[in-house]
C-alpha cells in the first residue's frame, strides 16, 4: 500500500521544513508523497516545504477542514495520512500505519508526547492512549484509508473547528479506531503562550459545546476569547 501525506498549513514557516525532512527520511518505500495545503501563508511556510521536497498547493480559502479536502483529492495513495505541521511523526509511522491496517484497521492515530519536560503536560500525553472521542485530538495526526474517506465524503466543511473530532465520530459508527502506541512529538507552545490551566479549561469547554451540537463558529470565538492562540 502507498501513502500521501496531508499537511495543512497557515504560517508554519519555523516548523514545516523540519517536518517533511523526518517524513522523507522515515518513508521508506510505502512513502507516495507529501502534500502541503496552505492556507494564504504570508511567511516562508510555502517555500520551505518546496525546498524541503513537498508538493505545495495553495487552498482558495483558509481553513483546515477544507484544505485537508483539497489535498485529499490532490492525492494518489491507498492511505491518506494528516499531519498538522507542527508535529513530528514517529521513526517508525509508515511501518506502524500499514501494520494496523493490516489488523483490519481503517483508521487511526498514534498516541502522543509534548516536546516539554513539564510534569503535567506529561500527564496529557499520557491520557492520548485512552479510548474515546476526548482523548482524541488532530494533533495525534490521523490515518485513514482512501476507500472510508470518500465513504465519508471527506471532512465536513462545516466544521471551522473540530472537524477532526467530527470526522472520527462519524467514521466511527462503522469502523474500528486504532490508537497506535508510538508516540508522535506535539508543540507545547500553545501551552507556553497561555498557560496548562486555560488550555485545559478551553480544551474542555470546546469540546463539550461540540458534543453539545454549537455551531462551529461560536465554538472557535468562545476558544479564541478564552486563549491568545490562533486555530
Amino acid at each position: 500500500m502507498q501513502m500521501s501525506v496531508i499537511i495543512p498549513t497557515y504560517q508554519e514557516g519555523k516548523n514545516i521544513g523540519c517536518l517533511i525532512k523526518q517524513l522523507v527520511l522515515h518513508g521508506h518505500q510505502n512513502l507516495l508523497e507529501i502534500l502541503v495545503v496552505d492556507g494564504g501563508s504570508y511567511d516562508n511556510t510555502t517555500a520551505a516545504a518546496k525546498q524541503a521536497g513537498a508538493q505545495v498547493h495553495t487552498a482558495p480559502s483558509k481553513g483546515r477542514a477544507a484544505q485537508m479536502n483539497l489535498g485529499a483529492t490532490l492525492a494518489k495513495g491507498d492511505v491518506l495520512y494528516f499531519v498538522h505541521a507542527d508535529t513530528l511523526p514517529p521513526a517508525t509511522y509508515t511501518q506502524d500505519i500499514c501494520q494496523a491496517i493490516q489488523q483490519g484497521y481503517k483508521l487511526g492515530c498514534f498516541r502522543s508526547k509534548f516536546d516539554s519536560e513539564k510534569l503535567l503536560l506529561k500527564i496529557n500525553g499520557y491520557c492520548s492512549r485512552f479510548e474515546g472521542l476526548m482523548c482524541r485530538g488532530g494533533d495525534q495526526t490521523l490515518f485513514i484509508t482512501r476507500a472510508l474517506f470518500d465513504a465519508l465524503q471527506g471532512y465536513d466543511e462545516y466544521y471551522t473547528v473540530m472537524e477532526e473530532y467530527d470526522l472520527i465520530r462519524r467514521a466511527c459508527t462503522c469502523e474500528r479506531f486504532k490508537i497506535i502506541e508510538s508516540e508522535v512529538q506535539v508543540s507545547a507552545r500553545k501551552y507556553d503562550h497561555n498557560s496548562y490551566l486555560r488550555v485545559n479549561f478551553a480544551n474542555f469547554v470546546v469540546f463539550n459545546m461540540f458534543r453539545m451540537g454549537y455551531a462551529p463558529d461560536k465554538i472557535k470565538s468562545t476558544y479564541q476569547k478564552l486563549l491568545d492562540y490562533n486555530i
